[in-house]
């Protein structure tokens, strides 16, 4: 029983994957793509942090996970913040440029 909900926790997080990088693809706008690596990064990280803590218990390998997938998030938070404002700066220097 669960070995098979560990599996299905990875497939979930594969499917994660798979669907965060189509719609990284689809999408145009940066500020758009960055809420798909966020995407992945909360879904495939929870669920491999799950499906750790259920293959292990809780060993110092599932609270390593654990560490991963925080550090992960705030790490992502941090960039997207540092990116989104990144973005917004150049596209108001680009108004201030054409004299609007």
């Amino acid at each position: 029983m669960t070995a098979d909900l560990v599996a299905a926790l990875l497939v979930l997080a594969v499917l994660a994957v798979w669907l965060g990088a189509a719609g990284f693809a689809r999408l145009r706008d940066p500020l758009d793509r960055m809420h798909c690596i966020a995407f992945v990064n909360a879904t495939a990280g929870s669920a491999l942090l799950v499906a750790g803590f259920l293959s292990d218990g809780a060993t110092l390998r599932a609270f390593k996970i654990a560490f991963l997938v925080g550090v992960s998030l705030l790490a992502g938070a941090a960039s997207s913040h540092a990116v989104g404002r990144a973005l917004r700066q150049r596209a108001a220097a680009a108004e201030e440029g054409t004299g609007r």
